[in-house]
């Protein structure tokens, strides 16, 4: 196995130094825990928990999703030049829906020769680019795919090139999908969301770089849609044609498929680093990731359960529970991701410019990382979970525990202290 690089041991620096600070108990628990141990003895599981404490995800690293039969990044080469998937061959239309009424003054077509393309983009680039941190995370996945350091140009900068005048409602939006419409995956927006930002959220990108690094195929490259509030089945790869419509549905290919569309990121945190099996005596040192959604984050809390106790009664969301609060750890000094010395490039907004520091934290549709340290157990077998306290003071996984608006129960993991 490889050496844990800067950037990682900076990072569990951050995670050690949180339980030294608890004293005795904290300092035999970086002695007795595997997080710490030379990594040629770790297991693969370990190994691959401790990787993921970097905090912005090495790209090669990300969990992306794609569609498609086959999925466009494994297209060769040349037949991503041909279709438009290389940065020298890229075009976006942005036109009219022919299903409805919407008026636009310069519609930005292949057939009229003004689509755009790359050097039109990055011309675009010179003035507007834009740079934000975004946790991805499917709908559908328990664990978020990965961090980010995103960067674009807003979409509403493209729109207006197209100069829409009336009966523009909704965006429609889609990539490439070998030019077969049943593999076409598409999602919308309302046209207010695209030209004006809430007060805490960054614009809606076309996005062409992840940390600093031009987006690869898989990625979505050349461009994708990126939507910071949202689940990653708004921010459609491939991006090859932006349609402006009067009509006030969504055309979303999740929303065929019984998903809620429009449910923002939700706050909830899944374990890390749990040793499965411990000796009575010894501290726990125990860590995780919490997603920060549209609702912030305030706390991060575990509850220790013996694993044949019964559960609190009809209490399905165990608000009963002993909850004890966890750590929730400060931005890294080094934030990793293959950026140069791990530091950030200017980022609007959610970065001080003098400090280089966040200008709050957690930052919302982020994650952060936590820890804690369990003392004097006693032996035996042990259920325990994890949860959330939103920004409001609600506990996950409500306001929103429904399932297809994003998956955020209760994470569970066992636990064995022997005698």
């Amino acid at each position: 196995m490889t050496q844990p690089s800067d950037w990682l041991l900076d990072h569990l620096d951050v995670t050690r130094r949180y339980f030294l600070q608890m004293g005795a108990a904290g300092l035999a628990a970086v002695r007795t825990s595997a997080l710490w141990a030379d990594s040629a003895e770790a297991d693969a599981v370990l190994q691959q928990a401790i990787a993921e404490l970097e905090y912005l995800t090495p790209m090669d690293r990300f969990r992306m999703v794609g569609r498609g039969n086959p999925p466009p990044h494994k297209l060769p080469p040349e037949k991503l030049r041909e279709v438009g998937l290389h940065r020298d061959t890229w075009q976006m239309e942005v036109i009219a829906d022919p299903e409805s009424d919407a008026k636009l003054e310069n519609p930005l077509s292949k057939q009229r020769g003004t689509a755009l393309d790359w050097p039109a983009l990055m011309k675009l680039a010179e003035k507007h680019a834009v740079r934000y941190l975004k946790v991805m995370s499917c709908t559908n996945v328990a664990k978020p795919l990965g961090m980010g350091l995103w960067e674009g140009v807003p979409l509403r900068e493209v729109i207006w090139l197209a100069r829409p005048t009336a009966n523009v409602r909704r965006v429609f939006y889609y990539g490439y999908h070998n030019d077969d419409p049943k593999q076409r995956f598409q999602s919308s927006l309302t046209m207010s969301r695209v030209l004006e930002d809430p007060p805490d959220r960054p614009p809606v990108l076309l996005c062409y770089k992840l940390n600093g690094q031009w987006l690869s195929p898989v990625a979505g490259g050349p461009v994708r849609i990126l939507v910071p509030e949202a689940y990653g089945n708004k921010s459609v790869k491939w991006i090859q044609r932006v349609v402006l419509t009067n009509n006030f549905q969504a055309n979303d290919t999740y929303a065929g498929w019984n998903n809620d569309t429009e449910s923002p990121l939700k706050t909830h945190a899944r374990f890390l680093h749990v040793p499965k099996q411990i000796r009575t005596g010894q501290p726990i040192a125990i860590t995780g990731v919490a997603q920060v959604g549209m609702s912030g984050l305030s706390k991060v809390q575990y509850w220790l359960h013996p694993q044949d106790a019964p559960l609190p009664p009809n209490d399905p969301y165990f608000t009963q529970a002993d909850w004890k609060d966890a750590k929730i750890l400060p931005p890294p000094k080094q934030w990793g991701g293959g950026l140069p010395e791990g530091k950030l490039p200017p980022v609007p907004r959610q970065i001080d410019a003098k400090t280089g520091r966040p200008t709050r934290w957690p930052l919302r549709y982020t994650w952060v990382h936590w820890a804690a340290l369990l003392t004097d157990v006693p032996p035996g077998r042990y259920e325990l979970r994890c949860r959330t306290i939103d920004a409001n003071g609600i506990a996950q996984p409500m306001p929103r525990p429904l399932p297809k608006t994003g998956r955020n129960e209760i994470h569970r993991v066992r636990l064995v202290v022997k005698s």
